[in-house]
């Protein structure tokens, strides 16, 4: 009876041993391999969120960035346009300007009887004044600008075109009296010896503050065109050296938890008893 009883008891309890120690063997050998392959998919998925959202990110600012660097190059190329312009319209004409100053006397002003034509469109009447070089003792036309010296060689003041008869007339009166109560008065004058000896001329047009006025706008153009593509570049040259410096960071602590996890892994599977 004695041996009957045991013998099943044994039978029974070495199985119930033999699986619990294979249990815990298996036990073992998942948990860090369900752990490495947790750390690997969450590594993969931060990074995954990271890289769309940094390619987001770029997408957007270089789309900015273009545009930029674009408006800027289209600002510098448009001051060069507009240097072209000032060069032909304001620089040319003072370069080649040779009006010196000289002092003048009015002597008489009179309206001429034959009307000039005023651009193909009407005719028109023309105020003559007279001076006199008090330094030559020579009488030129008086003129009101360097153009007036090309347009009417003989005229110093010629009403608007399109007008009535009756204004027209009118208005060269209005200047004439005002000319007739200055007769005699010595005031300012340019002429040119060389070119225009028998003309002179009440104010230069194209002067030195009015061409260097003229070139500022490009100037500034070009300044601001320029200056806009510079901070574009050192935009994208600190936002990569920021990019580089994240990634570093990222990799440190990226290799710190893996660290962590691997030494968290070896002391349980320490404590795990066999």
């Amino acid at each position: 009876m004695f041996l009957n009883t045991a013998s099943p008891r044994r039978s029974f309890n070495i199985p119930i041993n033999i699986n619990l120690q294979g249990a815990r063997r298996r036990q073992t050998r998942e948990v860090p391999h369900t752990s490495a392959v947790e750390e690997q998919e969450w590594s993969r998925g931060v990074d995954g969120h990271g890289e769309q959202r940094v390619r987001s990110q770029m997408s957007v600012s270089s789309v900015g960035e273009d545009r930029a660097i674009l408006l800027g190059f289209a600002m510098m190329a448009f001051s060069v346009l507009m240097f072209f312009v000032v060069g032909i319209t304001m620089v040319k004409p003072f370069v080649n300007s040779d009006w010196g100053e000289a002092s003048c006397a009015l002597m008489q002003a009179d309206i001429l009887t034959e009307w000039v034509d005023c651009r193909g469109v009407s005719t028109v009447p023309c105020l003559r004044v007279m001076v006199n070089l008090t330094g030559s003792n020579q009488s030129a036309f008086l003129h009101l600008d360097e153009e007036s010296v090309l347009l009417a060689p003989e005229c110093f003041y010629i009403p608007k075109c399109q007008m009535d008869r009756t204004d027209l007339e009118a208005e060269v009166q209005r200047v004439k009296r005002m000319l007739d109560a200055q007769q005699g008065s010595t005031s300012s004058c340019f002429i040119d010896r060389t070119r225009h000896p028998r003309e002179v001329i009440l104010s230069k047009k194209y002067t030195l503050e009015k061409a260097l006025f003229a070139l500022l706008w490009p100037c500034l153009m070009l300044g601001g065109g320029a200056l806009l593509v510079g901070l574009v570049k050192l935009t994208q040259y600190l936002a990569h050296l920021a990019a580089e410096v994240c990634s570093g960071a990222a990799g440190g602590s990226l290799t710190s938890r893996y660290s962590q996890g691997k030494l968290y892994r070896l002391l349980r599977r320490s404590s795990v008893p066999f």
